[in-house]
């Protein structure tokens, strides 16, 4: 083992250092309520799913050697089991159950029963009846699916490194296999989906085997070669149209495309290719400014789940897919490590409210896959003992068909803390806001501990303490839209702070404060004229939350809704004058955070309103 951070993402170099799971602990407000609906309920949830659809069994039956027979889901069903493990890894690390722990180790004996001598795993290929390994690169997503086992093992490697229940042999054993079969001497080719690149960058980083770095890179590099089979939706669709370095923007299926951004980042930064790295920076810029909803959401397509051209984002028709969000923050976070860049976590920080928070309902046992901006009709409560059609449930749905949605979500959640600060030669930064406690040791020994105790969003006010002396900077991500923000710090001191960030350079004593106030008053956002779907319209937002219009606030259909007045708050509350179209009368009427549409039952919802 090389690394000793208990993080997702651990670079090799980079501007900055993630702080882990041991380094940053969340403990109270809204983030921490996340965390514990996660830990408590959505983690039995999907276990108990896994298990009754089937996905489960798939492993036992493969062990058995009884497939085909029997086998149910679709052919990535394994990859689901291995985002569940990933987040019962992180869990486990975040919290010490045992109770989570021994399900972990029975799952894990479970998948290494079913893993062959060579290394190969996969439950939907390679036996007879079954089609051959690696024959349906497009489609079969059998290195999709190692991918997420690399990942898994990694969780695991990083959480609890002297663990003996073999996943990280498991996934070791596979990325030779893949190493042997995809190497440079031996076939020249890549997965329609990208996702073995990152599990098999960060596995490198883990165990301090280069030839797994060098496998990624070499799949990132055959991307754009034009291997896979031509389709319908065009090979943009998985990125096999153009080499990642000649790309200009994000384009096709928008999980695929930034998964595979963020392996690109992960080679480019660990091979120290300083040109990748401009690419892939100036294709998240003209991604994030042209083919990225206000809610950090990215995918206009529902029937190939795809970015569309610039300027292409309907909000009713907005695929917008929480794997997708998801994908975002880690394409983000990979570039935030390596540049320091504050955009990157104001990216980060809106799709995390706005997308990932959006996904989960209140008890963590339903979800949504995709997240319209415009719900026109009511839609039908889900039947709770169903499995749903990916995206056309428009109520939050227990389970998919394809339910890459919710394992995703309680991986992410388990492992946010990490996701929350950095650390430099020269001190910490913090570049989400939660009530949390802090404690790193610099490279120079200083030891920077401090509490961040905050509401935030339902407030601006972040108080940091310190709890232990030492010299040292503290940096504050300023959000883009806080304008007007300001740094209190010593008993009278303080200074504006403009969007951006804000560094602070202290001797600092146990007991120092140091507050940051963020303006989080609703105020109005007006659409780039660009996007002509939205035209003539705004929308709400207050702090780092969008705003949204619902049917049993407004007491009609929202199409009938035109926004006449700036939204006011009183009291927690925000609301505005909207007048109906049909009926003339106007009235002052609530708005919510769009992460919290559709918890009173079937409603129409928009979050672009028309003023006119």
């Amino acid at each position: 083992m090389t690394s000793h951070t208990i993080a997702p993402v651990v670079p090799a170099r980079g501007r900055l250092r993630p702080l882990g799971i041991d380094e940053v602990r969340i403990d109270d407000g809204f983030w921490a309520e996340r965390q514990r609906v996660n830990g408590t309920n959505t983690l039995a949830h999907i276990e108990a799913k896994l298990e009754s659809e089937g996905w489960l069994p798939n492993f036992d039956l493969a062990a058995a050697g009884t497939l085909p027979q029997g086998r149910r889901g679709r052919e990535f069903a394994d990859s689901e089991v291995y985002k569940y493990l990933e987040a019962l890894a992180w869990e486990i690390g975040r919290t010490g159950d045992e109770d989570l722990e021994q399900r972990f180790r029975a799952i894990v004996a479970r998948v290494a029963a079913a893993q062959e001598d060579d290394g190969y795993l996969n439950t939907r290929f390679g036996r007879p009846d079954q089609g051959a390994r690696w024959s349906d690169l497009e489609w079969g997503h059998e290195l999709y699916c190692l991918g997420h086992l690399f990942q898994a093992a990694v969780a695991r490697g990083r959480t609890r490194p002297d663990a003996d229940d073999g996943l990280l042999q498991v996934a070791v054993r596979a990325a030779d296999l893949v190493c042997r079969e995809f190497g440079s001497d031996g076939r020249d080719a890549i997965c329609g989906h990208a996702e073995v690149e990152v599990g098999l960058a960060e596995l490198a980083r883990l165990t301090g085997d280069r030839r797994y770095l060098d496998q990624a890179a070499l799949f990132v590099q055959r991307h754009g070669r034009r291997t896979l089979a031509d389709i319908g939706f065009g090979r943009s669709y998985y990125q096999d149209d153009v080499p990642v370095r000649d790309a200009d923007v994000l384009r096709g299926h928008a999980v695929r495309a930034n998964y595979l951004s963020s392996a690109a980042v992960d080679v480019a930064v660990d091979a120290a290719d300083a040109d990748l790295l401009d690419t892939l920076r100036s294709q998240w810029r003209r991604t994030v400014e042209r083919r990225t909803y206000v809610t950090g959401g990215q995918g206009a397509h529902h029937s190939d789940e795809a970015f569309g051209e610039d300027w292409e984002l309907p909000p009713d028709r907005a695929y917008s897919e929480t794997c997708a969000g998801i994908g975002s923050i880690m394409f983000s976070w990979r570039l935030l490590l390596a540049d320091g860049g504050p955009q990157y976590a104001d990216l980060i920080e809106r799709t995390l409210f706005n997308v990932v928070a959006t996904s989960p309902a209140p008890d963590g046992r339903a979800f949504y896959y995709a997240n319209t901006l415009h719900q026109r009709v009511p839609a039908q409560p889900a039947d709770p003992d169903a499995t749903s059609p990916r995206a056309q449930s428009s109520l939050r749905a227990p389970w998919f068909e394809v339910s890459c949605c919710p394992p995703n979500v309680a991986r992410t959640f388990a492992s946010l803390a990490a996701y929350l600060a950095t650390a430099d030669d020269d001190g910490v930064q913090l570049h989400q806001y939660a009530s949390a406690s802090v404690r790193t040791t610099l490279p120079d020994g200083t030891v920077a501990a401090f509490r961040v105790s905050t509401a935030y969003p339902a407030d601006g006010r972040i108080r940091v303490t310190v709890v232990e002396d030492g010299e040292w900077t503290l940096t504050l991500r300023v959000p883009a839209w806080a304008t007007g923000a300001v740094v209190r710090f010593g008993s009278e001191d303080s200074a504006d702070a403009a969007p951006g960030s804000f560094a602070l350079r202290r001797a600092f004593r146990a007991g120092d404060v140091v507050e940051l106030d963020l303006p989080v008053a609703p105020r109005v956002t007006a659409p780039d004229p660009h996007v002509d779907a939205v035209r003539g319209c705004v929308v709400v937002e207050r702090g780092p939350e969008v705003l949204a219009l619902e049917s049993v606030d407004f007491g009609a259909d929202v199409a009938e809704a035109v926004l006449t007045a700036d939204p006011v708050e009183v009291d927690g509350r925000v609301s505005a004058e909207v007048r109906r179209r049909d009926t003339g009368e106007s009235a002052d009427v609530a708005l919510v955070p769009y992460h919290s549409w559709a918890q009173r039952g079937p409603s129409t919802m928009r979050v672009w309103l028309p003023t006119s």
